[in-house]
């Protein structure tokens, strides 16, 4: 278990970042390393973003020093996504298994949290978000039949995607958490556009399914002052309540949303037309 801490970064001073000092401040690298599991806290609403990819071992979720918990979720929820390989989630006894791009939700006071992969050789690869939770709710996996889907955008506008919702509270009992899927069809590249702010929550996108030598160009920042981070996959990038989050790609790909804040309203959110973007 390691850990990275991100402080929360006030607006104005993000307008003076250069390249190095935003991808500092808002890209997460090197999530997946093999039995172990990364871990970056950030001040954002508390959330927090981990990778892990069991391959000779299980890997056991333990807490951290920033949580001063006796276990991680003694005050936590926490999202599971598997973009790998067939895998297993034992919970206080309990066995999930989960398939590729299958989620389970953990609530508050799960104590013993441990992350298998069926075959080594195709390990399972488990993106989690987690943030502090007021209640208890059920556990609940997920499976790929589970979700709601929504279609939206066009290929005239190269953003015709899929959008699966997989912890949402139309889905599962939430206290604040949501997570759940973008896939960009053959053809589009542009995700969440018109892009959108909502002051009332922060967000996590996790870039994946990024071809070879392709990248993702995340946009980020105030509407009439907005900045780009450069992505490859397996990346992460932490959106502030007070900004932009979309992305335009070298080629289609995929990526998981997490959200935490205010409410759990999935349509909250203040558009902004891509005439009106700067």
């Amino acid at each position: 278990m390691t850990h990275d801490i991100r402080y929360a970064s006030n607006p104005e001073a993000v307008k003076n970042y250069n390249t190095q000092e935003l991808r500092d401040e808002f890209l997460i690298q090197n999530l997946f390393k093999n039995d172990s599991m990364e871990w970056v806290y950030s001040h954002y609403d508390r959330f927090m973003v981990a990778g892990v990819v069991p391959i000779k071992k299980a890997v056991v979720l333990e807490t951290i020093d920033p949580l001063k918990a006796n276990y991680f979720l003694e005050r936590r929820e926490l999202g599971i996504i598997n973009i790998g390989g067939s895998g297993m989630v034992t919970v206080d006894g309990t066995d999930y298994h989960l398939e590729n791009k299958e989620a389970l939700y953990l609530g508050q006071g799960n104590k013993k949290v441990t992350f298998s992969s069926k075959s080594g050789s195709q390990p399972a690869k488990y993106y989690l978000n987690s943030t502090p939770a007021h209640k208890a709710f059920p556990n609940k996996k997920i499976g790929i039949n589970d979700v709601e889907v929504v279609e939206l955008g066009a290929p005239e506008t190269a953003n015709a995607r899929t959008l699966r919702k997989y912890i949402v509270n139309s889905v599962v009992d939430v206290c604040q958490l949501q997570m759940g899927m973008t896939s960009l069809k053959s053809g589009s590249v542009w995700n969440t556009m018109p892009a959108h702010v909502h002051d009332r929550r922060m967000e996590v996108y996790f870039y994946f399914e990024v071809p070879e030598n392709q990248a993702v160009c995340h946009f980020m920042g105030q509407t009439d002052e907005t900045r780009h981070i450069w992505m490859a996959n397996n990346e992460a990038v932490i959106s502030p309540p007070w900004s932009i989050h979309s992305g335009s790609g070298t080629s289609n790909y995929s990526f998981i949303w997490g959200m935490a804040g205010e409410n759990l309203d999935y349509g909250d959110m203040d558009v902004c037309s891509p005439n009106e973007l700067r």
